[in-house]
């Protein structure tokens, strides 16, 4: 009679056998993952500027915070474009819809280059009437920089509205919550 235990079945050892590996797998692959971020406290938060008329500056954003972007066209980016300013400008967003009247609208074009950077803004219709607010669009669109990374464009030039309410807050057109 062979030399087995008296409670062995071979198939048995295979199954624990590869329990043990895959448990050994998931737990090399849990620690390959970076512990979440902490929250950031007031003090380590970027500050905001008071500008003319009391409209809050932009708000910069971090180093080396651009994600990569799989937009195909530019008016996909656009997109990932208007969702980033929104990110790092969330107080100075206009919630709810718009009022009948705005105070300005303006339409600029800004090419982003293969690293997220602003290499141009390009005003197709400013608000002539409100200079202050042109020179917080181009502030703001400036500060938000490096923008997502335009990874199967190389780069990229986009189109977006500004919807600019007597507040100071604004909406963009692609993002809009439309107007009352």
């Amino acid at each position: 009679m062979p030399d087995t235990p008296p409670n062995h079945r071979p198939g048995k050892s295979r199954h624990w056998l590869l329990a043990g590996i895959m448990a050994a797998g998931a737990a090399l692959i849990a620690a390959c993952k970076s512990a979440p971020e902490p929250a950031p406290t007031p003090e380590s938060r970027p500050p905001t500027s008071t500008d003319i008329q009391g409209i809050k500056g932009p708000v910069p954003a971090a180093a080396g915070s651009a994600r990569p972007s799989a937009a195909a066209t530019p008016r996909a980016y656009r997109q990932d474009g208007a969702s980033h300013l929104y990110g790092l400008n969330a107080e100075r967003i206009f919630k709810g819809k718009l009022p009948p009247q705005l105070y300005a609208i303006g339409v600029i074009e800004v090419d982003i280059d293969r690293t997220g950077k602003v290499t141009r803004v390009h005003w197709l219709r400013a608000p002539r009437h409100a200079p202050e607010v042109v020179k917080e669009i181009e502030r703001t669109v400036r500060a938000a920089a490096p923008y997502p990374v335009p990874t199967r464009l190389g780069k990229v030039t986009y189109t977006e509205t500004w919807l600019w309410d007597k507040s100071g807050k604004f909406q963009l057109d692609t993002l809009t919550e439309g107007q009352l």
